[in-house]
């Protein structure tokens, strides 16, 4: 029986950075795709296209950053023998839909920034309090698990 524990005992750890690259890889897609769409409607009306765009599409990556940080921490604890799945598979899957969600509100950004040219500090500030979500998610398991 302890065979089959000790495969799993690098699931938490792997979890949390996994869940957390996924979520940045969909967030970062999708506000790419409304910033190339933006960008060609900027195109076809003759207007400059906003490179700051791109801001919106680099603003889930962070999330992949927090999950490497946890990941390092429940590193630490497994060590100690101390495998806790659990926290690294929910961290991870909140973080990764932090991420998620922050691509599909920095796609509404980009879509409305390069409409307007308006805007740019209204839609950063939605997008930090999505990534607030994620970082009350690395800083609270960090506490739980007793590494802040």
């Amino acid at each position: 029986m302890e065979g089959i524990i000790v495969q799993f005992k690098d699931l938490g750890f792997a979890a949390v950075l996994a869940f957390s690259a996924i979520g940045s890889a969909l967030g970062t897609g999708i506000a790419g795709m409304a910033a190339v769409g933006s960008w060609k409607k900027c195109f076809a009306q003759n207007k400059s296209a906003p490179f700051i765009l791109t801001a919106f599409v680099g603003a889930p990556l962070t999330q992949t950053i927090y999950g490497m940080i946890v990941m390092n921490a429940l590193q630490a604890t497994a060590g100690k023998g101390q495998y806790l799945w659990s926290a690294g598979v929910l961290c991870g899957v909140a973080m990764g839909v932090s991420a998620w969600m922050q691509g599909k509100a920095g796609a509404a950004a980009a879509d409305a920034l390069g409409e307007t040219g308006k805007g740019f500090g209204n839609y950063i500030m939605v997008l930090g309090v999505i990534e607030t979500v994620a970082l009350f998610v690395m800083v609270f398991t960090l506490m739980a698990v007793g590494k802040l």
